[in-house]
């Protein structure tokens, strides 16, 4: 079961709806570590008192502020629960807007908030469903590993998430790069069109294409472990890299989608050794 990583509640108006969050994805990468190129020795990151030249353990480890006159204050895990920040332990919907509103680049880490389990279930259903039904998502605050960050409240399915958002002043501003001013033919748009609505299907997870980076990796990785030839890079051409007219590219492309074999794509090979190996 994933650590819970914030207990307390959204604040609807006077309604509370108890929560508790966890993260929404978890990483399926290949872990690599770094070596001395010339032995393999493994190489370590140790972290060193400069006082004492003892080498510490995590739990030995805390966050400090040294003052203009050299005076140190430590902070413990324990002191952090004590920060003054009402979003520590309350989410308060602040207002509500369109998805569409806000800008893509704010989107940041996603977490599912589960219902606190042996309290009242009706205020996390009145939200979750209010929210589906008026199309909009919560903007608030929320405290998490001693840092505030602005957030959304969102229904998805059964479930409420809480996703972490960049704060604007964390957007880079794109009003100097350069964008084409190319002008389009018709046509061009129209058979555009056309490949977009014959791509267009309901959306499903299990539709959705591996990770062909970690297959790739792996096969790599696999490849050393036996001394085995090294697998070769798919060329430009067969990963459909080669340059056409882009009227010819966008006709090809929509005959592809209707007789149902789709845009061309080169998917890895599958791994040819039967044991899995990760590299960690």
């Amino acid at each position: 079961m994933p650590a819970t990583i914030f207990k307390g509640s959204i604040a609807f108006g006077l309604v509370s709806v108890p929560v508790q969050l966890i993260a929404a994805a978890e990483s399926k990468q290949v872990t690599l570590h770094q070596v001395h190129k010339a032995d393999g020795g493994r190489v370590r990151n140790k972290k060193i008192c400069e006082r004492d030249e003892k080498e510490l353990a995590n739990d030995e480890i805390a966050k400090a502020y040294t003052a203009p006159d050299g005076q140190v204050a430590v902070l413990t895990d324990e002191d952090f629960d004590h920060l003054p920040l009402p979003s520590a332990h309350e989410i308060a919907l602040e207002r509500f807007v369109a998805v569409d509103e806000i800008d893509p680049a704010m989107w940041s880490t996603a977490y599912l908030a589960e219902p606190e389990p042996k309290r009242p279930g009706k205020p996390y259903v009145l939200l979750r469903d209010a929210l589906a039904e008026a199309g909009v998502v919560g903007i608030a605050r929320v405290a998490l590993r001693t840092r505030e960050s602005l957030c959304a409240v969102r229904a998805m399915g059964e479930l409420l998430v809480v996703q972490l958002l960049r704060w604007p002043d964390e957007v880079r501003d794109r009003s100097g790069m350069h964008v084409p001013d190319d002008t389009l033919h018709r046509n061009e748009l129209r058979m555009a069109m056309d490949l977009i609505k014959g791509m267009s299907r309901d959306f499903s997870m299990d539709d959705l294409p591996p990770d062909h980076y970690r297959e790739a990796l792996e096969q790599l990785v696999e490849a050393k472990l036996d001394d085995a030839p090294l697998p070769e890079t798919p060329s430009a051409e067969a990963q459909g890299g080669q340059v056409m007219d882009l009227m010819d590219a966008l006709k090809k492309s929509v005959a592809e989608t209707k007789d149902g074999s789709g845009p061309k794509k080169k998917t890895p090979a599958k791994k040819t050794a039967a044991r899995k190996r990760k590299a960690s």
